[in-house]
């Protein structure tokens, strides 16, 4: 079994985006209604990372010009688990210096009233203390490895301890960027911080990371 312990060398979470003080809100432009008026032509299915990262990046730079990418997470939303590198709903970060704030916007290929709308949603602005050693921002150019062929090198780590767990799936799929790494880094765990498998993917060169 992988040590856990590399977990600590990233801070993908939003613990990492240092809020100073009080809420700030802002008004994004939704990219939901023609999507919810549309009928589906076949049933929704999970989305890679790119896939998802995209749709939320229009509205994220409508917002600001300068946004810099600061995290991205898969979530299991309906019965919709994350499975393969793909999720029907993922959650990005971004943050934009010359705001001085972070929000958070989040891609959902299905709704889940009432929280979980489909396409995408911006939640409210944050105030930003900026960036950190341990939780940078990465650049679109370095997003080369999406997150289904990110997987598969994860799992290719992962299969000796998979096979010894074929019970415990694959819970956490997250991008994020700090200073221990050269790039944006893909993290992978399967099961919990007490008993899984965490592998680390870079996502500029495809590689597994130690």
């Amino acid at each position: 079994m992988r040590s856990l312990a590399l977990r600590s060398a990233l801070v993908f979470s939003s613990l990492a985006l240092c809020a100073c003080s009080g809420p700030v809100t802002f008004d994004p432009t939704s990219s939901n209604k023609e999507s919810e008026k549309a009928a589906p032509a076949a049933p929704p299915v999970p989305v890679t990372a790119k896939t998802a990262f995209w749709e939320m990046y229009k509205p994220a730079h409508a917002w600001s010009a300068d946004i810099l990418p600061l995290t991205l997470d898969a979530k299991p939303v309906g019965d919709m688990k994350i499975a393969g590198g793909k999720a029907g709903l993922w959650e990005a970060h971004f943050g934009s210096l010359s705001k001085k704030q972070f929000a958070k916007f989040t891609y959902s290929v299905v709704a889940q009233p009432p929280d979980v709308r489909k396409g995408v949603t911006a939640g409210e602005a944050l105030p930003w203390a900026g960036l950190t050693r341990d939780a940078l921002a990465f650049q679109t150019s370095e997003f080369l490895t999406d997150s289904d062929e990110a997987y598969k090198t994860a799992f290719g780590m992962a299969a000796s301890w998979a096979k010894q767990h074929p019970e415990i799936g694959l819970t956490s799929v997250s991008l994020g960027a700090g200073a221990r790494f050269n790039g944006p880094v893909w993290s992978f765990l399967w099961g919990t911080k007490k008993n899984g498998f965490y592998q680390l993917v870079s996502a500029s060169t495809g590689k597994p990371l130690k």
